[in-house]
């Protein structure tokens, strides 16, 4: 969301959505270094950014991804899917003419970073290359890990306390609904959203800087400041004796505050196989967020009190098991409204489907039938995983994943026929 904090917009009224993809070989689905030459054809320079009227394209980090993100805070939801599927298209046509297309997911199924990573070479390469000195970037958490984010603004301290206690009631549940990385190095993962798992550890050096995902109980920005951005910066700092990282990006929580640009930055989100997908969680993550600052049903004095250790434990349990998890913290379900005591992640998500419904919120209705495939087929993991032999050979994780590929290129869903289809085909 490129805007300042001059004029910073007001709860909902923008927002900012980014969405990661991996460039591959179109032949064999391999990694493809060749973001430079795609961003080269189009503004005759190595730059990392092309500006577009509504959706740019980017490249942080690798020379295998490219991020497409609203060109400014976007005054509603609804539709976005369309814009970036344009530009998916866009970038597909140029990269087809040299064998190369987009895969969507939130991890290449086989892709090997000690050798298939190669740090983005040309702008801000000094910032990619602290953190590879630092870190070392030939791992998955840093060079396969594709995921969508949510920019959502704030005007001033008081309404930065409201979100920020809304955003932190529902992250932990946020892998539930949108999962989408059952396989990496060729089979599968010991959890449900292995990008999570991976993001987890990619700096494990310096642990401060992600915490436990689940950012602090803090509500103003001078506390932020001092129990979160100072505790980070001094902990970078013997590592990053030039001061590269010392910057409110480098905080790499679930959720960020970035005073810089009035919002706050949810990176919790694994990318979907569409945008219409893709919007969909969106709407529904965004509806259920302002439910909690409008305190429709929990007021905001007890959403400030829950203990990140509590939140940080559900979410460990839906990284793992994605919506067949059970919860059976009863007072996070009564605070969440849910009339129950234990129940999986998947009714739990079912139940505030149907509350953004009966609220009248328009554009969850409008991704209706987008979520009803998520919340009765299962996450994107899960469809994946049923659409998979047990012990998947390289052959089946191609044929989904070219599925996966088709998938974005026409923004359509991935479901039950698609999987049966494929199933049938081997």
């Amino acid at each position: 969301m490129n805007h300042t904090n001059k004029n910073p917009l007001h709860l909902f009224e923008g927002f900012g959505i980014e969405l990661e993809y991996m460039i591959v070989k179109s032949q064999d689905l391999n990694v493809a270094p060749v973001a430079d030459a795609l961003m080269y054809g189009v503004t005759g320079n190595y730059s990392g950014d092309v500006e577009r009227p509504k959706i740019s394209w980017s490249n942080e980090l690798v020379a295998h991804v490219i991020e497409l993100k609203t060109s400014g805070p976007a005054p509603a939801l609804k539709g976005l899917d369309h814009e970036f599927s344009q530009e998916i298209v866009d970038i597909n046509s140029r990269l087809n003419k040299t064998g190369h297309q987009l895969l969507p997911g939130a991890m290449h199924p086989w892709m090997d970073p000690k050798t298939e990573m190669h740090l983005w070479s040309h702008d801000n390469n000094e910032v990619y290359e602290a953190y590879d000195r630092i870190f070392s970037c030939k791992g998955h958490g840093w060079s396969n890990l594709q995921s969508m984010h949510i920019n959502l603004p704030f005007a001033n301290d008081l309404e930065f306390g409201r979100l920020h206690a809304a955003i932190r009631m529902v992250l932990p549940i946020l892998p539930a609904i949108a999962a989408s990385s059952p396989v990496f190095e060729g089979k599968f993962a010991a959890h449900k959203d292995a990008r999570l798992t991976c993001y987890r550890k990619n700096q494990a050096k310096v642990p401060i800087i992600a915490g436990s995902i689940i950012p602090e109980p803090v509500f103003t920005e001078a506390e932020y400041r001092s129990k979160i951005f100072e505790k980070v910066f001094e902990a970078i700092r013997p590592y990053d004796k030039d001061n590269i990282l010392q910057n409110e990006w480098l905080n790499s929580r679930g959720a960020i505050a970035r005073f810089d640009r009035s919002a706050i930055e949810i990176r919790t989100i694994d990318v979907q196989e569409c945008p219409a997908a893709d919007i969909a969680i969106a709407a529904l993550v965004v509806s259920v967020i302002r439910s909690f600052v409008e305190e429709t049903g929990l007021p905001l004095s007890s959403q400030m009190k829950w203990p990140t250790a509590a939140l940080a434990a559900i979410h460990d349990g839906c990284i793992e098991s994605a919506e067949l998890f059970i919860i059976s913290d009863s007072s996070f379900l009564r605070d969440m409204g849910f009339p129950g005591t234990k129940t999986t992640a998947k009714d739990l998500w079912q139940h505030l489907f149907e509350a953004a419904i009966s609220r009248g919120d328009a554009t969850v209705k409008a991704y209706a039938s987008y979520l009803q495939t998520i919340t009765h087929g299962g996450s994107l993991s899960t469809r994946i995983t049923k659409s998979l032999p047990p012990l998947p050979q390289h052959q089946d994780l191609a044929a989904v994943w070219r599925q996966l590929g088709h998938c974005l290129a026409a923004n359509s869903q991935f479901g039950s026929s698609s999987s049966s289809s494929i199933k049938e085909s081997r």
